[in-house]
């Protein structure tokens, strides 16, 4: 038997070994890469605008901050409708349909939109975006087994992280250019969203894990026929097969994801594991609030970094979270194929995660200078974990019941990023930091002041994330939770 034939399907080793009916299954994840790419450069791209923005539109840093938080007002209302939606819809036309509005909402302020466009846009993007996690997981997750999950979960989650790392410089290189300006860097992202959407059209589909019907193309039907033969010609089974449920066992939940039933969801929301996950997810968004709103602004007047620089060192943080997804994917993946339950597989690991994060945000106060850039770069970049949280307590309902899982714990957790823009502002405001006119840097002095009020809010979501870490290692067990709902709503009928 060739070693090919040994290897799981779906995995990304079978699509480079044997190159069947798998390669469908890892572009679909390209294309949500890509589509997690223009997500995070969207949220980005204000915080890399931040300086010049402020001074052309004579914003104030709590003023500016609160627009960075208007990015979140819709973010969790839009994104629990969608994600319920998506139990009855085809998750490819949802994103289609998210990936045009997001370039089409770029374009106002290319063309000289002022402070009240940017809040309307950055209201509007956001609600468009609140849905992008939850939905790409769930369809990602239909062309993938359970098991297989985690990695593909994992790699689509770097996604988010890639956005700034890729886009930042080159934004910042816009944002420089005399010839262009910030507003180009709008106009970038908007022709840029145009073009993925394009891309979707032609290459997205439903996997065959998916409660939608799949659409079947000659490709991959000769790829099912090829490896229907091999398996009655080998006599083993074409893709790994759920086992039975097993209400009283101890076991991972993911031998038997698959064959869960619909339970009433009121009961998934009101569980331990559900509201750590959701304290854990608000810990992460703050962090991605802070860096896509304030830590340019951080980088430019504490450190004095040129603008080419900062869009550089902006990347740091999201190159630290992407290596931390990748590593704690493959980890996943690892224990999950040796049986390990996905509560110590996935949720302790996210939990621990956190817990080292919070211990860096804590320490981070105490420091100054490329010292404090080194410990923000830490405590930010592993706090960019957040997609481990959704996918974890996936595993806890049905497949038509992930989506609106999903999606509402984003909703929910979202209530971090709301938090953050507005609180640094706020803070920096009370330190008494005044922004400089424009054309002008900030002086010794306000730098000082800017640096306190922001190091008072890292002293408080390094607590806070200490805190919810070690709750998820304690309380984010998605195995308890679907056993006890099956037993209580399937099995006692």
């Amino acid at each position: 038997m060739s070693t090919t034939q040994n290897l799981a399907d779906h995995t990304l080793r079978a699509a480079i070994a044997n190159g069947k009916m798998n390669r469908r299954a890892w572009l679909v994840t390209g294309m949500l890469v890509l589509f997690q790419i223009v997500n995070f450069a969207d949220k980005a791209v204000l915080g890399l605008v931040a300086d010049p923005a402020m001074r052309e539109l004579g914003l104030s840093a709590g003023q500016f901050g609160f627009i960075g938080s208007a990015f979140f007002f819709l973010f969790a209302i839009v994104g629990i409708v969608v994600g319920f939606l998506a139990g009855k819809v085809s998750t490819r036309w949802i994103l289609l349909t998210m990936g045009v509005a997001w370039a089409v909402l770029q374009f106002p302020m290319l063309f000289g939109g002022g402070a009240a466009i940017l809040l309307v846009t950055r209201i509007l993007l956001g609600g468009a975006e609140g849905p992008a996690t939850p939905i790409s997981l769930q369809h990602a997750h239909g062309w993938f087994n359970a098991k297989e999950r985690g990695l593909p979960s994992s790699v689509i989650a770097a996604g988010s992280t890639l956005g700034p790392i890729v886009a930042a410089p080159i934004l910042a290189w816009i944002i420089a250019n005399p010839a262009l300006g910030w507003r180009w860097a709008f106009g970038f992202l908007g022709i840029f969203g145009l073009l993925w959407s394009l891309g979707w059209l032609l290459v997205g589909r439903d996997g065959p894990y998916s409660h939608a019907k799949p659409e079947p193309s000659k490709n991959d039907s000769v790829a099912h026929s090829g490896a229907h033969a091999e398996s009655a010609a080998t006599g083993e089974p074409q893709q790994e097969q759920p086992a039975a449920l097993d209400p009283e066992g101890k076991g991972s939940i993911a031998d038997s994801s698959d064959l869960l039933k619909i339970v009433p969801i009121r009961r998934v929301l009101g569980s331990w594991m559900f509201v750590a996950a959701v304290l854990a997810g608000a810990g992460c968004f703050w962090a991605q609030g802070f860096l896509t709103t304030w830590s340019p602004k951080y980088l430019g007047s504490v450190v004095a970094l040129s603008p080419e620089m900062i869009g550089l060192v902006s990347t740091f943080p999201w190159v630290v979270g992407a290596i931390a997804l990748l590593v704690l994917g493959f980890g996943s993946r690892y224990l999950m194929k040796r049986g390990v339950t996905v509560r110590w597989a996935l949720g302790a690991l996210f939990g621990a995660t956190l817990l080292i994060s919070g211990i860096c945000f804590s320490i981070l106060p105490f420091l100054s200078g490329y010292a404090a850039v080194a410990m923000l770069t830490l405590g930010a970049g592993t706090a960019m974990i957040y997609p481990l949280a959704p996918t974890a307590i996936a595993f806890s309902v049905c497949s038509k019941q992930r989506a609106a899982l999903m999606a509402t714990l984003t909703g929910l957790a979202s209530v971090g990023g709301v938090v953050a823009p507005a609180m640094v502002g706020g803070l920096m405001d009370r330190a008494g930091y005044i922004p400089s006119p424009k054309g002008v840097a900030d002086s010794a002095e306000m730098a000082g002041l800017l640096a306190q009020g922001m190091n008072t809010s890292f002293g408080m979501i390094g607590i806070y994330l200490v805190i919810v870490g070690i709750f998820c290692v304690l309380m984010l067990n998605p195995d308890r939770t679907a056993r006890k709902l099956q037993t209580s709503f399937t099995f006692t009928g």
